[in-house]
């Protein structure tokens, strides 16, 4: 496995920051950006935090995939909800704008819902839930993706990994947040094995003859691409364990990135051209944010979602096992863990692309990994 040198996270993010400025992006925009990459770090999800600074979004800038400076246009918005164009602007950018009118919307009449078309790849989507949370809100959002996955029965990946993703706040350290996609795996997991030389899981995969990849994470990720193999659906392949369920919620994540909004789907998110030119991805998300306040309030709200979080926990533990954990406990503890040693885990490739991408610029930042 390659080595890690932890890098303090303010110190992280500003780099990144002053980088995404280097590339165009403005200033307030980029530590937006730089913040929800960060986040993902503190959680513990590797596969979304600094290992895709880079390849995922300033490579994208570069090649014009993405607009630096992102363009929202407001389609049609009421009281409660508003329909955005991003004009392939910065997911993050867009994503921030519209969970915090989501958000604004809820306070004033119970529920907000923003739906956007024309964006690009918003980092971890458990970071808008959140931002609900803080405000004693239930947060839900949810986007489509390059079309890598393929339904119960199929072998073409046919949509995205879609995470459905919910925060509820409660009276702990740390709120309920279920954040994770509805294929076994997600693409951006796959690029991270790749990175550190790890193989594929058994049964994530399956190829276009409908046998399991396994293996070499780069040669999947590379057939994947090619459209040779697929990811698999939560519960896996067929329906003996539930396949199906997954790509039941996939489909709901895909029909409501799309349909509102009257954005693009499936195959026409794959980012190439009829003659394999990079194009922009043109994804969709959407936003809900729902008041506590407007039920029984705030206060209530958060105690009786830790009362029933610390009832589960607290219920008897099978054999050989520790503990139980629930939605967003394990990444608070991922969080207080990598706090006390020093911020956020860099491996070797990151590294050398930091340096690369520091001296290129000119940029007066020294990490530890040099010493």
């Amino acid at each position: 496995m390659a080595k890690s040198n932890y890098v303090d996270f303010d110190y992280v993010e500003a780099f990144m920051t002053d980088v995404f400025e280097k590339y165009g992006v403005p200033r307030d925009d980029a530590k937006i950006i730089a913040n929800v990459l960060v986040e993902s770090d503190k959680r513990g999800i590797n596969s979304h935090g600094v290992n895709r600074f880079k390849p995922i979004y300033l490579d994208r800038i570069k090649d014009g995939v993405v607009n630096p400076v992102t363009k929202e246009e407001i389609i049609k918005e009421t009281e409660t909800t508003a329909v955005i164009d991003g004009h392939d602007g910065m997911g993050h950018v867009i994503s921030h704008k519209a969970m915090s009118m989501a958000i604004e919307k809820a306070k004033k009449y119970g529920m907000g819902m923003v739906v956007v078309r024309n964006s690009s790849h918003y980092g971890i989507a458990g970071y808008y839930p959140s931002m609900a949370c803080k405000e004693g809100c239930i947060g839900i959002t949810g986007t489509n993706a390059r079309p890598s996955v393929a339904p119960t029965f199929g072998v073409e990946g046919m949509f995205g990994t879609n995470p459905l993703t919910i925060g509820i706040p409660t009276d702990e350290d740390f709120d309920f947040l279920i954040d994770c996609a509805t294929s076994i795996t997600q693409n951006g997991k796959i690029e991270y094995y790749e990175r550190i030389g790890e193989d594929v899981h058994p049964g994530t995969v399956i190829d276009i003859d409908g046998n399991p990849v396994e293996g070499d994470a780069g040669v999947a990720l590379k057939k994947i691409r090619q459209g040779t193999a697929a990811l698999t659906t939560l519960g896996g392949i067929g329906e003996d364990l539930g396949g199906y369920k997954g790509y039941g919620y996939a489909m709901v994540v895909e029909l409501l990135s799309a349909v509102l909004q009257d954005g693009d789907y499936g195959k026409a998110l794959n980012g190439v051209d009829e003659n394999g030119k990079k194009i922009p991805y043109h994804l969709g998300h959407f936003f809900i944010a729902i008041d506590t306040n407007h039920f029984l309030g705030e206060e209530l709200t958060r105690k009786k979602a830790g009362e029933i979080l610390r009832s589960v926990r607290n219920s008897k533990v099978a054999p050989g096992e520790q503990r139980i954990y629930t939605a967003g406990e394990k990444e608070y503890l991922v969080y207080l863990d990598r706090k006390s040693k020093g911020g956020v885990p860099i491996n070797e490739s990151v590294q050398k692309e930091f340096i690369q991408i520091r001296d290129e610029f000119g940029l007066d930042y020294h990490f530890p990994f040099e010493d």
